[in-house]
């Protein structure tokens, strides 16, 4: 006789879904992690932060030191004058030997092979104080010896290329960061408010955001940096090269906010937290904005290449920073006649951490663009 088993078969237990117990912030996270373009803008970011941050540490070389003028990059090699491979890096410095060039008659200019200097990690060199109170005297590589290394070479001065683009990304991040920072504060506001009242607030706030957006930006800025004098302090010059950018870029964050408020005022919670008698402030604060701070922070990483880029042109045309500050877009103006950079191509350096912010922001921004709706 077959005996039959009366009771049910084991009900497969349900797997209830990760995303289901965390929270926004880490599903956005848990996302982004799948992005490789989102995360390596995200640790290209980073790193340039903490260049930023620690440049007297980071930097090899004094950026306001002089040398002889043009120089080109010193190669590091791991050979030394007789051809043989050697673990520790070098560089041969450059040095006029004693022939002259038979078609421009100048001194015959070539490593000296027999003077090398040996590169290290955590190397002696220029003193400086970083964040302008610690003192200290090492640097995160260099010549072993403490003597200048021009990794980039060197500009008209003799200066080192490459210390100087590292205090550079300084000025440039932190206006951008700043610009940034303001026009974000400022139109996400005006947008709330004039999304979410509407009506003659929303008509008259608009028209004056149009009238700002229909002025041509860069002829108004060339206008409105020429305005502050030559002789007034750099911290001075630097704080009116904010406010012009600010005062002209917080119109399109504005209207794009307005767009996003305006559709989620007629969302269902929205018009129960009315109904229920919240003030305007409390519904702007606690159900609009944590809504749209998804499409800001999006648009703020796409925002800060425009800046920097904005920054480089104009301190290109020398209308943002000036000496004896340094930025990008001031290393760049050396490189405003062809025969410099046909002679002396090395000096379009700045270029290419000008290019590595833009990516690396820009990565970041598609990344987050694609992580900030998990759902």
């Amino acid at each position: 006789m077959l005996a039959f088993s009366t009771s049910p078969p084991p009900l497969e237990e349900k797997v209830k879904p990760k995303s289901g117990n965390e929270s926004y912030i880490a599903l956005v996270w848990r996302r982004l992690r799948r992005s490789w373009t989102g995360m390596g803008g995200l640790i290209l970011v980073l790193l340039l932060l903490m260049m930023a941050l620690f440049a007297e540490f980071i930097a090899p070389d004094d950026p306001k030191a002089t040398d002889t003028g043009f120089a080109p990059p010193q190669m590091i090699s791991f050979h030394d004058k007789d051809g043989n491979f050697v673990l520790q890096p070098r560089v041969y410095a450059l040095a006029e030997s004693s022939e002259l060039d038979p078609v421009t008659f100048q001194p015959i200019v070539g490593p000296d092979y027999d003077n090398p200097r040996l590169l290290g990690l955590f190397v002696k060199g220029a003193p400086y104080r970083l964040f302008g109170l610690i003192p200290g005297d090492r640097h995160l590589f260099g010549s072993v010896d403490g003597q200048p290394v021009h990794f980039l070479g060197t500009d008209k001065f003799g200066r080192d290329v490459l210390a100087r683009a590292i205090y550079g990304s300084r000025i440039s991040l932190m206006i951008a960061l700043t610009v940034v920072f303001i026009v974000t504060v400022v139109g996400t506001t005006i947008g709330m408010v004039s999304g979410y009242f509407g009506g003659t607030v929303d008509t008259w706030v608009q028209r004056f955001v149009e009238l700002v957006l229909a002025f041509p930006q860069l002829p108004l800025y060339l206008a409105l940096t020429s305005l502050i004098p030559v002789t007034a302090p750099t911290n001075v010059f630097l704080a009116f090269v904010i406010v012009v950018m600010s005062a002209l870029g917080w119109a399109q964050m504005s209207r794009e906010v307005r767009g996003k408020t305006l559709a989620l005022a007629r969302i269902d919670y929205v018009r129960a937290a009315m109904a229920v008698g919240a003030t305007d402030r409390r519904i702007i604060l606690q159900h609009i904005f944590p809504n749209v701070m998804s499409h800001v922070i999006v648009a703020v990483t796409l925002a800060i290449p425009s800046v920097v880029l904005l920054e480089s042109f104009l301190g290109f045309l020398g209308f943002a920073v000036k000496p004896p500050l340094i930025s990008w877009g001031l290393m760049l103006q050396d490189t405003s006649t062809y025969s410099v950079i046909g002679s002396y191509p090395w000096i379009l350096s700045p270029v290419a951490f000008v290019l590595v912010t833009v990516f690396a922001f820009n990565a970041l921004g598609d990344g987050l663009r694609d992580a900030i709706d998990p759902y």
